[in-house]
């Protein structure tokens, strides 16, 4: 069964989040994972199954391991999902401190 996850729903997840970051410099295993966190690897790898669901991560198997990565195509997407936003909130800073500056003159 093809199950197609919200990727934002699976990054609303801290411990998803710090998995995409740890994940971003490098492939690791399951196992290399699990040891950066609190949780048991049964529950790291439920969240590795729903980041590779949502297809932010892909898995090369190289001998008996599995190695996980992220997809960046897919980064791509939610990146440029949120890029809009970012303009919108970086125009209203530069027009508050474009305020601010002006009552600083004034004074």
């Amino acid at each position: 069964m093809d199950l197609r996850r919200d990727v934002f729903q699976a990054i609303a997840d801290p411990t998803r989040r710090d998995i995409l970051s740890m994940i971003a410099a490098t492939a690791l295993t399951p196992g290399t994972i699990a040891e950066h966190f609190g949780s048991t690897r049964q529950t790291i790898s439920r969240h590795i199954q729903i980041l590779t669901e949502c297809e932010l991560l892909t898995a090369t198997q190289k001998g008996r391991e599995i190695h996980y990565q992220l997809n960046p195509v897919k980064m791509k997407e939610v990146a440029d999902f949120i890029e809009p936003f970012r303009q919108m909130w970086e125009a209203q800073f530069q027009r508050m401190d474009a305020i601010l500056e002006n009552l600083t003159q004034k004074k």
